[in-house]
């Protein structure tokens, strides 16, 4: 019943009336819910500019949550052929909006007070090339639906519009069937899709990811509508670009949003399947940031390495375990006292470290270090000095916002300053001439701060407090601030999982930021617009692409940053949870993203890192990192954590052609490098909710042990071949029926090729500058036994140091690859696009395996750039196969007709960047 009263307490819509009804029938008392808003009428709608431009009026004014906007202006726009754009705000004054120079898009008109003009609009549907856009007059309620299919994918009808200052609600009905995602940041228990509710709150908070359903670090105010129509699986994407903190209710048929501010500025993307959606998406809030080569290596970082021997011996330990490591990460250890863009003099001496970094450059292994926002309030600080004299700190009545995060008091820059960008990027720039570092940490920008409410640095004691074993515990003197309307809103999201105060453990919502923006309206672009000056700062001064990882996001992050899910804890559980979270990233823009290898705190037992590293190794992006707290959990710590490293992160290292393609491909679309499986196959609804699987690219299934003392793995796989990437031989022939149960002894994970796909491999090593120089291997899959298929794949090289990730001759080679298979005759051929940059680094293809095929090849010819180069291409070519192992729903018939799965041509020497033909016959053998 909660549930029920719960939806009601917006409006008394005709659902409110039908409890009412049904309350009062079976003798259960139930109040009215307080009266939010009546609704709007539409008195006038007009087209200007290619658009539609409306007046609302409030039907009757109430007074929760304070008065009703009187006149709202309505602004419909179909922006792109597959995008729709639907905004209200007050028609006599602007509102606060996601700054345009932050996220740039295409602008709305501005409000000026003045009723715009235009021809009158008396259509009842304003229609597009995908959607259309329809409407009631009194109430006003607006709609969205395919224009092909008349589908509705959003509509408010559902419940009266309600828009206040500081409250504002909109609701649309949903079909029960519809499945959802996003809608985060949240660690979330059930799995990748939404659950009707569950609690959705959108505000960025520094709590702990071990926190279930509540706000983390990033707010994504979108969501994902996939649905199964007539047998096939159709998706569109809803994006209320709002900063606003905001409550979303989901109840299964309906969606409300209860937004603090701002205005609703919605953007519907038509998709139709999971992966046009995205690429609709991100070509709206930004491509996702190119990531150098080696930022797809493997990371090590732990907060507590205390001087720089620890470090050092942590690399001599990764090397002598001849475990893969391409980064090394410092938290705050390297710092003088906790103070951003320092070094510990007697700790992290500069001599010292320059010498070390220059060691691991040479190897081509990387250095990342930590920074905070929050800038130590010190006046022997430079980094301080200058900050004070640029004045760029946010501000509470009229002086800088004071707080407490590690080093003690400290200050906020302010990212929205034009003078804080570039201070920032100048701070940036004296750092990396101190130390060059490959790229930068930016944590703590929700903003997170010890304190809450107005601080003053205590006359009676000294903060930090000396050698506290608690710095996370304020020490400023701190009163609450209750007196203003942005600290105390009328309306309470339930912010931390528990409605706390907006201004809790962060900035005062009251401060204020340049130009007077308020931090109640900014508070969730923090981390955002670090990202941005982040990313201009390294870009300016190294002319390399950049690497950044930030832990607050917010829209359109993704083109500047990578991110890592938070504070996990080292728990099954938690190990289950990263995967879901990780492929909400994916939906958000955000590819490069992982979490916490082994967990953050505390320690995790030695099966569970065994466990994790086998699925952290195909995380995106992979790294282990634990808490000052924890003992240490290095891989190389357990023998047989060790094992499963070496394994895991050497088929990584084997993918990692096929990885940085896939960051190619995220880059010119937003196809997400982990991937919810039903992106690949929308029309298999068993796959809807699979949150303990998923798709590497297209075609790449990860299907990971989840549960402690397990050696086997049910998984599922939609209809066709798969095959095991780590044994060939082994192969799932699904119907789509149920699970397979999969082996998966304590140094293994299933790891799955689908059939059709030509996968680019390359040898491995144990870092990434040496493995990306090694000879590739194509594995053809076709679907088992097959007599007539096709099969293809692609690959991008390039030299990863230049900042554009852009196929140009010289720089960058694009290839594609396509295989056929007609009774007994077999073709695999290349089309080279740019193939200078592969030819002069001497790239070559040294093997094809093709799996799928019964007998050997015989009668081998290739052709290269047409000729016939038989002789130059192949140096002892060589033909082997392998015998099947079937697991999987199959017929009794193929298991006894097929005996073979992989045929392999070896001792090529193909060069990379020249299109060839290879051909030969299949034959039998008694």
């Amino acid at each position: 019943m909660l549930a029920f009263t719960t939806i009601a307490s917006s409006s008394c819509t005709l659902w409110c009336l039908l409890f009412l009804t049904l309350a009062s029938g079976n003798g259960v008392t139930a109040a009215a819910p307080p009266r939010v808003g009546s609704g709007y009428k539409l008195v006038s709608l007009v087209e200007h500019g290619g658009a539609l431009v409306g007046y609302l009026q409030v039907k009757q004014r109430t007074s929760t949550y304070g008065p009703d906007i009187p006149l709202l202006r309505l602004y419909v726009k179909h922006e792109t052929k597959d995008r729709i754009r639907v905004q209200i705000t007050d028609a006599d004054k602007p509102r606060w909006e996601v700054p345009y120079n932050l996220l740039p898009r295409e602008p709305a008109p501005p409000v000026t007070g003045g009723r715009m003009t235009g021809v009158p609009f008396t259509g009842g549907e304003y229609p597009g090339e995908e959607l259309a856009f329809t409407y009631g007059r009194d109430p006003f309620w607006f709609a969205v639906h395919r224009k092909s299919s008349r589908e509705t994918l959003f509509n408010t009808s559902y419940g009266a519009l309600v828009f206040k200052d500081q409250y504002i609600e909109v609701s649309t009905a949903l079909p029960r069937d519809a499945a959802l995602y996003g809608l985060g940041e949240n660690t979330q228990p059930g799995g990748i899709r939404l659950r009707p509710n569950d609690p959705y709150t959108i505000y960025t908070t520094d709590i702990s990811a071990i926190n279930l359903n509540t706000d983390l670090y990033g707010s994504h105010p979108v969501y994902m509508d996939l649905r199964s129509l007539a047998g096939h699986g159709v998706a569109h994407a809803v994006l209320l670009l709002n900063s606003n903190g905001m409550d979303v209710f989901y109840r299964g048929t309906s969606l409300t949003y209860k937004v603090i501010g701002g205005l609703l500025d919605f953007y519907f993307f038509s998709g139709p399947t999971p992966l046009a959606v995205v690429d609709q998406y991100t070509s709206m809030i930004g491509r996702p940031a190119p990531m150098p080569y080696w930022a797809f290596g493997f990371h090590q970082c732990r907060w507590g390495y205390k001087n720089l021997s620890v470090v050092e011996g942590v690399v001599e330990g990764y090397r002598n375990a001849q475990i893969p490591l391409d980064v090394i990460w410092n938290d705050d250890d390297h710092m003088d006292a906790a103070k951003d863009f320092t070094l510990d003099p007697v700790n992290y001496p500069r001599p010292k470290l320059l010498e070390f970094l220059d060691k691991i450059h040479a190897q081509g292994m990387k250095y990342i270090v930590l920074i905070d926002p929050g800038i130590a309030v010190n006046n022997s600080y430079g980094v301080y000095q200058r900050g004070m004299q640029r004045d760029v700190f946010i501000k509470l009545d009229g002086q800088p916002y004071l707080a407490q995060v590690w080093p003690g008091p400290v200050y906020f820059p302010d990212f929205l300053n034009p003078n804080g960008v570039s201070w920032w990027i100048d701070e940036v720039r004296r750092f990396h001439d101190l130390v060059p570092v490959d790229g930068l940490w930016i944590d703590m920008n929700e903003a997170s701060n010890f304190c809450t409410g107005k601080c003053e640095i205590p006359t009676t004691h000294l903060c930090p407090l000396p050698n506290t074993t608690t710095p996370w515990v304020c020490c400023l003197d701190c009163k609450n601030l209750t007196n203003t309307r942005w600290d105390e809103p009328p309306y309470k999201i339930n912010a931390s999982g528990q409605t706390a105060r907006l201004g809790f453990n962060t900035i005062a919502t009251s401060a204020t930021h340049y130009n007077g923006i308020l931090e109640y309206n900014a508070h969730s672009l923090y981390g955002f617009s670090q990202a941005i000056a982040t990313h201009r700062a390294l870009q300016g001064l190294q002319g390399k692409r950049p690497f950044i990882l930030t832990r607050s996001t917010f829209v359109g992050s993704g083109a500047y940053a990578a991110h890592w899910t938070g504070d996990n804890k080292g728990t099954w559980e938690n190990l289950r949870y990263s995967i879901s979270t990780m492929l909400n990233f994916g939906i958000f823009g955000m590819p490069m993203v992982g979490a916490d290898i082994c967990g953050f705190y505390p320690q995790p037992t030695e099966e569970l890192c065994n466990r994790w590293i086998e699925l952290g190794a195909f995380y995106p992006f992979s790294r282990d990192h634990a808490n000052f707290a924890s003992p240490r959990q290095e891989l190389y710590v357990w023998e047989s954590v060790a094992k499963s490293a070496r394994n895991a992160l050497g088929m990584r290292y084997r993918l990692l052609p096929y990885l940085y393609t896939l960051n190619y491909q995220a880059h010119l679309t937003g196809a997400p490098v982990a991937r919810p499986v039903f992106f690949s196959f929308p029309d298999f609804t068993p796959c809807y909710g699979l949150s303990t699987q998923y798709l590497l690219g297209a075609s790449v299934m990860v299907s990971p042990v989840l549960e402690q003392g397990a050696t086997s793995v049910s998984a599922m796989f939609p209809p066709g071949s798969w095959y095991n990437l780590f044994d060939t031989t082994k192969v799932v022939v699904s119907k789509g029926e149920g699970s397979v149960k999969l082996d998966a002894p304590l140094n293994e994970i299933n790891v799955h090729v689908y059939q059709n796909t030509i996968l680019p491999m390359q040898r491995g090593g144990t870092i990434s500058k040496d493995a990306r120089a090694t000879p590739f291997t194509l594995v053809v899959a076709f679907p088992f036994g097959a007599r007539e298929a096709e099969a293809e794949g692609a690959v991008y090289v390039d030299d990863d140091e230049r900042p554009e990730m852009v196929l140009a001759e010289g720089q960058a080679t694009y290839v594609r690859f396509y295989a056929s298979v007609r009774g007994k005759t077999v073709t695999v051929r290349s089309e080279v696009n740019m193939g200078s940059y592969s030819l002069q680094e001497g790239l070559l293809i040294e093997k094809v395996s093709v799996l799928g095929l019964e007998g050997t090849g015989r009668d081998l010819a290739i052709h290269v750039d047409g000729a016939n180069a038989t002789a130059i291409a192949a140096s002892s070519p060589y033909f082997a196969g392998a015998e099947a192992e079937l697991h999987g729903h199959h017929d009794h018939d193929v298991e006894e007709r097929k005996k073979s799965v992989m045929v392999e041509v070896g001792g090529l020497a193909l060069p990379l960047g020249k299109s060839f033909t290879m051909t030969w016959n299949m034959q039998i053998e008694a």
